[in-house]
Parts: C-alpha cells; structure tokens; sequence
C-alpha cells in the first residue's frame, strides 16, 4: 500500500531461534579465545533477553562470522587448515553448519568440547585432531558415514568410550583420527541421539485405556 511505513529490520522482533543461534555464535568466540568468561557471561545474558534483530547484532558485531546466521544468511566459511579450541572451567560447542579444519588441536582442563558433525560442512576426508584432556570432557557426535580412529589416544585415570558403529557398505564421507592424552577426563565419541518426543506425539503413542472387566 502507497504510504505504508515499512519497519526497520533491526527494530524486528527476534525469535527464540535468533537467541539460541547468537547464543551459541558467543559460545564458539569463547572457545576460540575471542571473548573472556566476564565477556561471554555479560553477551549471554543480554542475548537471552534481547527483544530486536538490533540488540541481537550489537552482540557480534566484532565477531567474525561462523556459519548461516539468522541475519541475512551468511555463507560458510572456508575450512582452516588447523583450528584450536581451548576450554578451561567453561564449555564450546560446534554444531549445524560449521566448518570442519583438516587439523584440529583440543585442550580441555576442567571444561567441556562438544563437536557435533551431523551437519557439519566437510571439505576434506580427514581430520587429524591432538586433544588433550585433564579433568575436562571431550564429544564427538558422529552420524553412521563418519568414522572416528582413537588406538592412538593415551588413557591415565580418565576414559575412552566409542559407541559410534559404521554400518558395513555405508560411503565414508569423513575419517577422523584422534590422538594425545586423557589424563582424569573423558574422551566419547557417540552416535546422533534421535529427537525428542513433542507431548503430542507422546499422547498419539499412549496406549488405549483398558477396558473395565465386568463384574
């Protein structure tokens, strides 16, 4: 309509998705050194508040981009040849559409590293990675055309768990070789977990009642 006021798209209203999405930006920028614990809890808490695209922006305006973000579809960026992630009594997560390094280099002392390449764009065919875990954790979440190698992985107090199975036949698209030490942490590498079920969809499985027995 002629004359119609057409709103300012950072005056838009932000979705629980838009939250969680630069939510999990601020995360990352953490485990890559970018912000400190005091700068990563002060963004978060106005990121779970923010009520306009605006306020959301201004949390990462001196960020670089890591994937297809809500404001304007950001394309991926091109895999680093090597990447580090550094976690001491905080936690970092990689999930969606990030971008797998050929290398990768893990330092977990009392935190926790979650990789998750369900969705992850993968450039290359393999990745090496050197963790180092004290009393932290570190997760690899892989789906069944990954295949993770950790014979390398030196075990003190700590533990090693693979509970991830490549079916025979299935077309590798990654292979992941794991080496360094876990000293008092843990180091799992697991499958997808499959989505939860919505209350209706718990509500359409319930069982029938059962019938009153006569008397």
């Amino acid at each position: 309509m002629s004359g119609e006021l057409v709103p300012d798209h950072g005056e838009l209203r932000a979705s629980h998705e838009d939250r969680d999405e630069v939510v999990e930006r601020l995360r990352v920028a953490a485990g890559d050194g970018r912000l400190t614990a005091e700068e990563l809890d002060e963004r978060l808490g106005v990121a779970l508040t923010a009520r306009t695209y605006r306020e959301l922006e201004g949390l990462l305006t001196d960020l670089p981009a890591t994937g297809p973000g809500w404001a304007g579809g950001t394309p991926v960026p091109a895999p680093k040849d090597r990447s580090r992630i550094t976690v001491a009594s905080a936690s970092t997560k990689r999930e969606g559409s990030w971008a797998v390094p050929r290398q990768m280099e893990i330092e977990a002392d009392s935190g926790s590293v979650v990789l998750d390449f369900t969705s992850a764009v993968i450039a290359s065919p393999t990745l090496e990675i050197e963790a180092s875990v004290r009393s932290g954790s570190v997760t690899l979440i892989v789906p069944p055309d990954v295949f993770v190698d950790v014979d390398e992985v030196a075990v003190s107090s700590g533990s090693v768990r693979h509970r991830a199975q490549v079916d025979p036949g299935t077309p590798i698209r990654l292979r992941i070789h794991v080496a360094g030490k876990v000293r008092s942490g843990s180091l799992t590498v697991r499958a997808p977990r499959p989505p939860r079920r919505g209350f209706l969809g718990w509500l359409l499985r319930r069982p029938a009642p059962r019938k009153a027995l006569p008397r």
